[in-house]
């Protein structure tokens, strides 16, 4: 799924709510934290880099845009939603100065919670970073099918990339040719051998390493291939 990997930190002490919200964002595939206040929110960021916050404004104990001002204050720039039943002008403004990027007033659909942290995640540039993978010299560009190796662009066919694209989700692990088939073949791979799958990946190779330096694949003999 797209979204995998992007963590997001969810504080609000209305237990249903925080459920609720919770339940949508991990149905959109992303990995989700949810807190009723904001102790224990900084020793976990400590300890983990998500890419947004949702942060309530009544809060207990510390106020949400108060806590946000604070983490503003000791250097986190992690974007920031507010999720507020406070609507006037006044708390708006409060807010953004705190360092809110976003506001959300309660009660909200689900729909405009996945639109607007999406929108958020775009203009942060974290959905940019999940579109690209990178291994030693290698970046590939999911969006646009494109393969740079040490920056110089490298033309491959649908079936290379997507060749190179399962074994740069799966660096270090031994994939069988019969795991290889299902992933890049699909429907295809039935009438594809063994011979085959060894011949596109030597074409592969001879592409992205032409001179061997960085011995990316390596057979194992009797299962398949190990990229590293």
């Amino acid at each position: 799924m797209q979204n995998e990997n992007i963590e997001i930190i969810v504080i609000e002490d209305e237990v249903d709510i925080l459920e609720l919200i919770e339940y949508h964002l991990t149905k959109e595939g992303y990995d989700v934290t949810g807190f009723l206040s904001t102790d224990n929110v900084e020793q976990f960021l400590e300890e983990e880099t998500p890419s947004l916050l949702l942060v309530d404004r009544n809060l207990p104990g510390m106020e949400g845009a108060e806590f946000v001002s604070y983490l503003r204050e000791v250097g986190y720039d992690i974007p920031v939603i507010f999720l507020t039943a406070k609507d006037k002008e006044s708390d708006l403004e409060e807010g953004f100065e705190a360092g809110g990027d976003d506001y959300m007033y309660k009660p909200f659909s689900p729909k405009e919670l996945t639109l607007r942290v999406k929108a958020l995640l775009k203009r942060s540039g974290t959905l940019q970073k999940q579109n690209k993978l990178k291994h030693k010299g290698l970046t590939i560009d999911l969006s646009k099918k494109d393969l740079y190796v040490e920056e110089n662009e490298v033309v491959l066919t649908n079936l290379e990339f997507n060749l190179l694209h399962t074994f740069m989700k799966h660096i270090g692990k031994a994939l069988t040719r019969d795991f290889l088939r299902d992933e890049v073949w699909g429907n295809d791979g039935e009438g594809v051998n063994d011979n085959a799958v060894n011949v596109a990946i030597n074409r592969l190779k001879n592409k992205i390493d032409p001179k061997n330096t960085e011995n990316y694949f390596h057979p194992i003999w009797g299962v398949g291939y190990i990229f590293h």
